[in-house]
């Protein structure tokens, strides 16, 4: 059972190191960073409490949208998605995720207080 489970996760990260755009490793690093901080975000609220309860609100609200937003960001620039998003070039895909951010972290901001 071992063996076949290492095979196969052996098999995914050649697969994934072979085929994966440097682009797309770049984000999929990110994702992996947002999903660690959100998780430590988390494991904290519920080790020491949730006092003050918009400061913990809103930094794991900050998590999830920034999660989503580089969801969408990694769909439109992966160039096997490319037929779905013709009128999409992956400089504007960019440029509307700094700008979702920007938004984003100004709603959060104005969360805290």
């Amino acid at each position: 059972m071992s063996n076949s489970v290492i095979s196969v996760i052996s098999r995914f990260l050649e697969e994934y190191n072979t085929t994966t755009t440097n682009k797309l490793k770049v984000v999929d690093a990110y994702l992996l960073y947002i999903l660690l901080t959100g998780a430590l975000q988390f494991l904290y609220c519920l080790l020491v409490g949730t006092f003050p309860f918009n400061s913990f609100l809103s930094g794991f609200i900050s998590c999830v949208g920034s999660f989503i937003l580089a969801v969408c960001l990694r769909i439109q620039i992966n160039p096997q998605n490319k037929g779905d998003f013709l009128s999409i070039s992956p400089e504007r895909a960019f440029a509307d995720f700094l700008f979702a951010h920007t938004v984003l972290h100004l709603v959060v901001m104005n969360f805290i207080g």
